[in-house]
């Protein structure tokens, strides 16, 4: 029944039915080819930039003519496909949450990385010689990190034990250096021992000044916050007529620097203890800095770039400061204005220190110049 309608059909009816079996049969072998072509790829091993296969497509490309760029995107035929093998792979930039350390080359730090060591330098002296100004100067080197701080740990709460000074420290990466300063260890006997006692290798930096001024700059310190003191002249001598100094005052006694280094070298060699001047401090800051870089084994990153003199202050000042991009001097305890002395007195003071002096030129091997 179903042949003879069909033969019944006219030419034009025919010929519609089998355009639509033709679309029929294409709509159910689409899917089937996809699937081949999906399989076949998967089959077929990729291509490994560098392998012998995929160099000698590269020169069979620029052997035809098309030449192959640094970067470019290269054919590579795998059975019965093509697709693209890229040349040079880009670089993914790091997590913007980590942060590349200057220091060493490649190394990603996450934010707050480091560790609290205890010191491997102090700047141990002197009181009024210019150990705040070397301190903040030095705080601009990338690889030293110092506390603000006096610690006085070893002088006044050595008690409290290393764990404790530890934990003062600031952090630090490896490669660092951790400093502290605290000028009244040079003037502490129980000082030396103590720090051996926690590292014989610490270096040990005193920032020296004529003494004979340090002691009118000590002066000067104490009368700002204690107006009612007695005269510089009367607290120099135990006896003014017969000019007998009185040692037993401490601004005295700081600047006899020869007999406090005596009980340092009973415990550090002379090697490990860097002397800088606080003139030249003030007159040739990066030189000086230069020293101190030296000493701690550092690259000489602090230079004359980074300092103005400032003449309202007398004294140099950094052009930015550690963690800042403002100017930078010491607050307005520092560079105070001497009070006049007796030009007698300061001639005594020289004539008693004279002696002294000599003898550290000669214990340091440098000769500071302070004996007009």
């Amino acid at each position: 029944m179903a042949f003879s309608l069909i033969r019944k059909l006219d030419a034009p009816s025919r010929g519609i039915l089998s355009r639509k079996a033709v679309v029929m049969l294409c709509s159910l072998l689409a899917p089937l080819i996809l699937l081949h072509l999906l399989t076949d790829r998967c089959a077929s091993p990729s291509p490994v930039r560098g392998s012998p296969r995929n160099k000698r497509l590269v020169s069979e490309r620029r052997a035809a003519g098309h030449g192959v760029a640094e970067g470019a995107t290269t054919a590579v035929r795998a059975g019965p496909t093509v697709w693209q093998l890229p040349e040079e792979f880009p670089a993914f930039p790091p997590p913007q949450d980590l942060v590349v350390s200057p220091r060493f080359a490649g190394k990603i730090s996450p934010l707050g990385e480091g560790s609290k060591k205890l010191p491997q330098a102090l700047i141990i002296g002197v009181k009024k010689g210019g150990t705040r100004a070397l301190l903040e100067f030095l705080r601009v080197h990338p690889d030293i990190r110092a506390v603000g701080a006096e610690p006085h740990f070893f002088d006044r709460n050595y008690d409290y034990g290393l764990e404790w000074y530890r934990d003062l420290m600031p952090k630090t990466l490896e490669g660092q250096i951790t400093m502290e300063k605290t000028p009244s260890y040079f003037v502490t006997r129980e000082a030396p021992a103590r720090i051996s006692a926690m590292s014989r290798d610490t270096k040990l930096i005193v920032v020296v000044r004529d003494p004979v001024t340090r002691a009118i700059s000590d002066y000067t310190q104490t009368l700002s916050k204690k107006p009612d003191i007695p005269s510089f002249e009367s607290l120099t001598f135990k006896n003014r007529t017969t000019g007998l100094i009185d040692t037993s005052w401490s601004a005295i006694q700081i600047g006899i620097y020869a007999k406090h280094l005596d009980n340092w070298l009973q415990y550090f060699p002379m090697d490990q203890i860097l002397f800088v001047s606080g003139e030249r401090l003030i007159s040739d800051p990066a030189g000086e800095l230069g020293r101190v870089q030296d000493f701690l084994g550092l690259k000489r990153i602090i230079t004359d770039k980074h300092f103005y003199f400032n003449q309202t202050k007398g004294f140099p000042c950094l052009k930015k400061a550690e963690g800042s991009s403002k100017p930078h001097c010491l607050g307005k305890t520092k560079g105070r204005t001497h009070p006049n002395i007796d030009p007698e007195v300061v001639q005594r003071l020289r004539d008693f220190y004279r002696p002294f002096n000599m003898k550290f030129y000669q214990m340091t091997g440098r000769f500071f110049g302070w004996d007009h």
